[in-house]
């Protein structure tokens, strides 16, 4: 029997940290399955979740044969969970930075919504071991997004989530393209502009203790490209739509 969720867990080089997660993710949610995305660690990432695979029959395993993006191993991830009648998925980071005893926090709301968002930027949200440069990124970078898309979210930038199967399958998954907070941020106006519901969390985020940061100046650059064209194309739209009605 299919259980109604899995969490996905995409890793590249996350041998130190993702055996601690997974454990963390059984121990917690013990009724969900796993998915690790793995693309093609040169560290052992994937022979470490294959074993784990043989062992528990929740792990599952999905190789990807090179390193490619965050958001092509999420849309990997959902295609997979899709087609195996999943009914919840869930983002979530390999390195312990979204930690396990919050999901049930995120599942207690995913029956009742589209996308529910663990969330940094709401009340009781908080961040752990950020220097102050990065939280003003964030925070700032969030503050845009509201700004450009007339979007509500607090936190549309975060990475630990959890999507109705439903939701997923009235969207156009072929048709997304973004990367890394670009992917994330794309994924939730999609959700909003088909009419789904998005709920915020608040949790607590961590910052890694084991591997590196896959952080970038180009992933930073390309939220920022994007969000700027679809803000300006929807404002444009927004202003046609007001014109021809008077």
């Amino acid at each position: 029997m299919v259980a109604a969720t899995l969490v996905m867990i995409p890793t590249y080089n996350e041998l130190e940290s993702l055996p601690i997660q997974v454990e963390a993710v059984r121990r917690h949610a013990p009724h969900v399955d796993i998915v690790v995305i793995d693309d093609a660690s040169p560290d052992g990432t994937g022979e470490w979740a294959d074993a784990a695979a043989r062992r528990d029959s929740q792990i599952h395993v999905l190789h990807r044969a090179e390193k490619n993006g965050l958001g092509a191993a999420y849309l990997a991830g959902f295609a997979w969970g899709l087609e195996r009648g999943y009914s919840t998925l869930v983002e979530m980071d390999a390195d312990g930075s979204h930690q396990a005893h919050q999901l049930p926090d995120l599942l207690a709301k995913a029956g009742d919504h589209d996308l529910v968002i663990g969330s940094r930027w709401v009340s009781q949200g908080s961040v752990v071991n950020w220097p102050l440069s990065r939280k003003l990124l964030s925070t700032r970078a969030n503050a845009y997004v509201r700004l450009a898309l007339g979007i509500p979210v607090r936190d549309s930038t975060a990475g630990y989530r959890a999507y109705s199967a439903a939701i997923l399958r009235q969207l156009d998954l072929g048709d997304v393209e973004s990367q890394g907070y670009c992917f994330q941020i794309d994924m939730c106006w999609r959700v909003l502009k088909a009419g789904g519901t998005v709920v915020e969390v608040p949790i607590e985020f961590v910052e890694r203790t084991y591997g590196t940061s896959k952080m970038s100046g180009a992933i930073v650059r390309e939220a920022l490209t994007k969000v700027t064209t679809w803000g300006v194309t929807h404002r444009w739209r927004q202003l046609i739509r007001a014109f021809r009605r008077r």
